[in-house]
C-alpha cells in the first residue's frame, strides 16, 4: 500500500511569506504551487520550483480566483465558463514557464480554496477547470475531492484523476469539507491527525463530524502548509504512515 503526501506551497507574496516551505517540502512528495492569483508571484514560484527540483518533489499548479486580499478563499460570482477556463489555463501556463527555468516539470493541477469549493458542487465551474487542464496538457493529473462535480468533470474530459483527502480538515456527512468559519473545521493535534491519516489510507474512508464513515478512494493526503504547527503535523503523519508500512511516494511516479 502506498500514498502521496501533498502540500500547498509558494503562498507568500513579495516580502511577505506564508508557512515554512523549506521544511514542508522535505516532508511532501508532491507540492501545489500558488500561481499569482490568490498568492505567490514569479520569484516565489521560481524559488519553490527550485526547492522541489533539488528535493526530487513533484510540482503542480494551484490555481485560484483572482483574490489576493481574501487569499482565494472567497467565491467570485458572475464568472462565465470561458472566464474560469481562461484563468485556470493562465495560471497553469505561468507555472509551467517558470518551472522550466528551474529545470522542473509541472505534473498536476489542484484547484485552490473557493475555486475548488465551488467546483465541487457546481458542474459548470468543474467542467471549466477540467477543460482548461485538458487544453493545456491532457497528461496532467487532476487532483480532486471524491464524490464531487470535479470527479464527474474530470472523468468526462478523460483526465487522469488523483483522489485527495485532507489530513487537517473535518468532513460533513455529505463528504464536503466543514466550512472554515465553523468551530472544529481545522484540526491541530499532530498525533490525532497522524492516526486519522493512517486510518483514512488503510480503510479508504473518512469519518465525518457526526461519526459517519464515508468510503472514498485515497490517492493523496493534503497537509496545509499554512496551518499552525504544519511542520510538526507533517512529520507526525509521515512517521505514522511509515510505521504502518504504508509507503509514501509521489502519485506522478505511478504512470
Amino acid at each position: 500500500m502506498n500514498v502521496d503526501l501533498n502540500c500547498d506551497l509558494g503562498e507568500g507574496f513579495g516580502a511577505w511569506q506564508m508557512g515554512n516551505d523549506a521544511a514542508m517540502i522535505e516532508l511532501a512528495t508532491s507540492v501545489n504551487v500558488a500561481c499569482g492569483f490568490h498568492a505567490g508571484d514569479s520569484d516565489i514560484m521560481l524559488k519553490t520550483a527550485k526547492l522541489a527540483k533539488e528535493r526530487g518533489t513533484s510540482i503542480g499548479a494551484h490555481p485560484g480566483f483572482r483574490d489576493l486580499h481574501g487569499f482565494g478563499r472567497r467565491p467570485v460570482a458572475g464568472l462565465t465558463s470561458s472566464e474560469i477556463e481562461t484563468l485556470v489555463a493562465y495560471q497553469i501556463g505561468a507555472l509551467q514557464a517558470v518551472a522550466s527555468l528551474a529545470g522542473h516539470k509541472v505534473t498536476h493541477v489542484k484547484a485552490h480554496g473557493a475555486l475548488s469549493n465551488v467546483g465541487c458542487v457546481d458542474d459548470m465551474t468543474a467542467r471549466a477547470i477540467a477543460a482548461a487542464i485538458k487544453a493545456v496538457d491532457p497528461n496532467l493529473y487532476f487532483v480532486v475531492l471524491p464524490n464531487t462535480a470535479l470527479v464527474r468533470a474530470g472523468e468526462a474530459a478523460g483526465l487522469n484523476l488523483i483522489y485527495e483527502v485532507f489530513a487537517d480538515r473535518a468532513y460533513e456527512d455529505d463528504a464536503q469539507l466543514v466550512a472554515r468559519s465553523k468551530p472544529g473545521a481545522v484540526l491541530h493535534d499532530a498525533a490525532q491527525i497522524a492516526q486519522r491519516v493512517v486510518t483514512m489510507v488503510r480503510e479508504q474512508a473518512v469519518t465525518s463530524v457526526t461519526g459517519k464513515t464515508i468510503k472514498m478512494k485515497v490517492d493523496t493526503v493534503c497537509i496545509h502548509g499554512d496551518t499552525p504547527g504544519a511542520v510538526d503535523i507533517g512529520r507526525a503523519v509521515r512517521r505514522a504512515l511509515e510505521d504502518a508500512d504504508i509507503a509514501v511516494a509521489p502519485f506522478s511516479s505511478r504512470r
